[in-house]
């Protein structure tokens, strides 16, 4: 796929998406990372994408300026973890964080102090999610044959015929409850690959108040995202 470029105070860049099915062109601006993609029909002219660009600049820039600030980790920062703050402070000793009451203790310069916590998120998240699975799957009667981690933008957990589940790690920064919810959303899946009726009746058995976790996902979703954890160097 190409890029083109906004060019003002930022610079845009704008992924080119040629398609085979695309009647007429479309933006999309995501809300998790920012990244704009306009997806045109396949024998449209470039002429023609960058002037339907130009025509939509307001409506670009306003969704970006309306996105979560990105937040780097950092000594000193202040960030979730199961939905309370916890500060990241230097650690003295050791290789690995440890959390200490609100505060997340963490060795080395600050500099690196990024992708440490993230392996201590990866950790913790997978622990977590592991036990909520296996708890809704026997509830539910059912069983999960792996559970893996990524870094998914556009989806926090997924299920697989084959009964293969998947989970964001950025749900340890949510509220254990929030996390507890994508668990069962996708074990019932092990039941009903849908989302039917009969599917919403399985998570509701095992989470009733799963309604008011998938708004806070909606709602505070995309500030997890916002979190940065690249070294610094």
């Amino acid at each position: 796929m190409a890029t083109r470029t906004l060019i003002g105070d930022p610079d845009v860049t704008v992924t080119l998406k040629r398609s085979n099915r695309a009647k007429r062109m479309s933006l999309r601006v995501s809300r998790l990372d920012g990244r704009v993609t306009l997806t045109v029909p396949k024998f449209a002219s470039d002429r023609d994408a960058m002037g339907f660009l130009v025509e939509k600049e307001s409506w670009i820039r306003g969704h970006l300026e309306t996105r979560a600030p990105l937040k780097q980790v950092t000594h000193g920062a202040h960030m979730p973890f199961l939905g309370r703050e916890v500060e990241i402070v230097a650690g003295a000793s050791g290789r690995s964080p440890r959390l200490e009451g609100e505060r997340l203790m963490v060795p080395g310069d600050a500099a690196k102090a990024g992708p440490r916590v993230s392996a201590f998120l990866k950790t913790q998240a997978r622990s977590r999610l592991a036990e909520a699975s296996d708890r809704y799957a026997d509830a539910l009667g059912v069983k999960a044959t792996a559970i893996t981690l990524r870094d998914t933008r556009s989806r926090w957990g997924s299920c697989t015929s084959e009964g293969r589940l998947m989970y964001s790690w950025r749900l340890v920064m949510a509220p254990e409850v929030v996390l507890d919810y994508v668990a069962a959303h996708e074990v019932a899946h092990l039941l009903e690959m849908n989302h039917s009726a009969r599917y919403w009746a399985h998570v509701k058995r095992v989470c009733p108040d799963y309604v008011l976790h998938r708004a806070w996902l909606r709602r505070h979703g995309e500030t997890l995202h916002a979190w940065r954890f690249e070294s610094l160097d």
